[in-house]
């Protein structure tokens, strides 16, 4: 762990979630996009370098990727488990040798049939509820300005958070990539907790969720400044 970051009630930490879980307490949700394991990078037109534009299935390079060359293993999975009262994972069809069986998937329809990339996604839930759709146009999710590869638009995240108990009101993304979870959590006016180890995406999440705060409908106050806390005052 080499930074942490505080902006209202949300908390970023720059590090590796495998290092960074076990200090955590216990939150009330994990709503969380890992690594599927798909290697992003080499599909870029063929090469594993993951250099130049986008290939055939519409992937496109966000600057030689190579966080996705594997899965996440199922350690970190026990873990969010353990720390979590209640967990959606997206891309859970990729963990499905690491998740129980689960009565409720939710899915985000992206509206185009036939398309380069996946005509849907699917997100793992730990409860035991009805199975749910969004409709959200995939030309839609782009308005949010796109700077992550995986990168879910703030309202899905929004409605899939809405899809947990009311009472859960601290939200945990050891994934956070972008910082998408983290804006909808700041806008739906819960606590968010977010680890990224990429210093690039977490410089985007950090501004992403700045700017989430300053938005007058969210609150009357002034917004709040980013906050870097040392280590020894995280400890402390």
């Amino acid at each position: 762990m080499s930074r942490i970051e505080t902006i209202g009630d949300a908390t970023l930490y720059l590090g590796d979630c495998r290092e960074i879980l076990p200090t955590l307490g216990k939150v009330d949700a994990v709503v969380t996009d890992p690594p599927y394991g798909i290697n992003y990078g080499g599909l870029l037109k063929g090469k594993g370098d993951g250099k130049g534009g986008a290939d055939k299935n519409g992937w496109k390079d966000y600057g030689a990727p190579t966080w996705d060359q594997d899965r996440p293993d199922v350690g970190i999975f026990d873990l969010m488990r353990e720390r979590s009262g209640n967990q959606i994972i997206w891309g859970g069809n990729y963990f499905t040798d690491y998740l129980p069986p689960s009565m409720q998937w939710l899915i985000w329809d992206k509206g185009q049939r036939d398309f380069s990339l996946a005509d849907f996604e699917m997100a793992w839930s730990s409860q035991n509820s009805a199975a749910r759709i969004i409709d959200f146009p995939r030309a839609k999710a782009l308005q949010d300005g796109k700077e992550h590869p995986t990168q879910k638009p703030v309202e899905v995240m929004r409605w899939c958070i809405s899809q947990l108990p009311s009472s859960a009101k601290t939200f945990l993304d050891p994934f956070m990539g972008s910082g998408t979870t983290g804006v909808a959590a700041v806008d739906l006016g819960r606590k968010f907790i977010g680890i990224e180890r990429e210093p690039h995406y977490f410089e985007i999440a950090l501004r992403r969720i700045t700017e989430a705060y300053k938005q007058p409908r969210l609150f009357k106050e002034e917004a709040p400044q980013a906050v870097q806390l040392s280590i020894l005052d995280a400890a402390s």
